[in-house]
């Protein structure tokens, strides 16, 4: 098995998540002599806006690091509302689904889809029946179960589950991110167990690693002998941040060095910036998404790192990559989310966690990692970063595929 293709509606240069996640194992996957072709959108995440040198043609080809990269039409939109970003996930993967339509049978020995760009499953699905070809799908939020703006007793949320049903029986194997999902998804379809492998998220340990803080960085935000709780990454409405603006006041009032950074964009990037203003915040800062390569630069001037989502059921088997992230980069975590990332958190010793959006457990756990010796962290951050190592989750996912093929 040599021959991969990989559905994903994200990818390098985007910087989100899943984007990060694909191009770390498929570079990986190259380096052990694989020839690996991604089918992606032209970068727009989250503004819905195409990224310079890039224009939404029908089709363009390029190489990522030895990986081959054929990127499609889709109907882009911004990373909010509901009706609009489904019809852009579905136009994606009507594009990939006729593109692969015309790709020789022998070009590949395994196709790839990955959620929650959901309707990409089936693309890979039908390809699969047409030209008898092995596919897995990678689960990284479970659809529908994880979107909070569907109630579980609607049909559009029963219809998506027949077809989420669809892609755990008709698959080769099933790859997740969490102990949970696949808990949940053998629970709930009657899945074999040993068709699921756990291949958590992790962190590119030779990006994100420890560095000194940058002052240059500090004077230029104007943040000098400032103790910073930084957050990076998208900003959407599951990651609850105008929460952390409610607790601001607060926090300012304990101690006036604390300060709270929140670096990304996203489809609550401007109300965040309105409500700062209303508010009158003094200890928010509020700045757009910077460059892949430039984020370790940002995170080297956390004080610690914060990972906050909103309160809600779907969310319990969630593990945010930020976790990692931070970890190798040796920033102790204040953790909002519960579930098996707060088991993680408390099992490493790597920071402390809150109930999500409770004000008087966040004001606290603000207040005595403000007091605490960070240095107690640093032997927990460090084994976290090592034993999530994205090089080796890369390989173990590799060796799964090859196995059911």
């Amino acid at each position: 098995m040599n021959k991969i293709i990989f559905i994903t509606d994200n990818f390098t240069p985007e910087t989100n998540a899943p984007a990060s996640r694909t191009h770390d194992h498929c570079r990986e996957w190259v380096k052990k002599g694989a020839y690996v072709t991604v089918i992606t959108s032209f970068p727009n995440f989250p503004e819905g806006k195409i990224h310079k040198g890039y224009k939404n043609t029908l089709k363009k080809t390029e190489i990522i690091d030895g990986i081959k990269v054929i990127r499609l039409w889709s109907f882009i939109r911004p990373n909010k509302g509901f009706i609009l970003r489904v019809l852009d996930h579905i136009s994606f993967a009507i594009t990939a689904f006729i593109y692969l339509l015309f790709v020789k049978r022998k070009s590949y020995d395994a196709i790839i889809a990955t959620s929650p760009q959901f309707f990409v499953g089936l693309t890979a699905m039908f390809i699969s029946k047409l030209k008898t070809i092995p596919w897995f799908i990678e689960i990284r939020d479970l659809w529908p179960e994880g979107i909070i703006l569907i109630k579980k007793d609607s049909l559009i949320y029963k219809f998506l589950e027949k077809i989420e049903f669809l892609y755990y029986h008709y698959s080769t194997g099933i790859i997740t991110v969490t102990s949970s999902y696949k808990s949940n998804i053998i629970n709930r379809f009657n899945i074999p167990e040993d068709k699921i492998a756990v291949v958590y998220n992790g962190s590119n340990n030779k990006l994100f690693k420890f560095t000194k803080k940058s002052i240059s960085l500090t004077k230029k935000i104007g943040l000098q002998d400032k103790f910073i709780f930084g957050y990076a990454g998208t900003i959407g409405i599951s990651h609850a941040l105008d929460f952390i603006l409610n607790c601001s006041k607060e926090i300012y009032n304990f101690n006036e060095r604390i300060h709270f950074l929140f670096i990304g964009s996203g489809a609550e990037y401007q109300n965040l910036k309105s409500l700062i203003k209303i508010k009158g915040l003094t200890n928010v800062t509020l700045l757009p998404s910077v460059r892949k390569e430039e984020v370790p630069k940002y995170l080297s001037i956390f004080d610690c790192g914060l990972v906050n989502l909103k309160k809600y059921d779907g969310y319990l088997k969630v593990i945010p990559s930020k976790i990692f992230e931070l970890a190798a980069m040796n920033k102790p975590i204040l953790l909002g989310v519960q579930g098996e990332s707060e088991l993680i958190l408390n099992r490493y010793h790597a920071g402390r966690c809150f109930e999500p959006e409770n004000k008087i457990e966040f004001i606290k756990s603000c207040k005595k990692l403000f007091k605490d010796d960070l240095k107690q962290y640093e032997q927990g951050l460090f084994k976290l970063s090592q034993d999530f190592d994205r090089k080796i989750l890369a390989h173990k996912m590799y060796e799964f595929i090859k196995q059911k093929i």
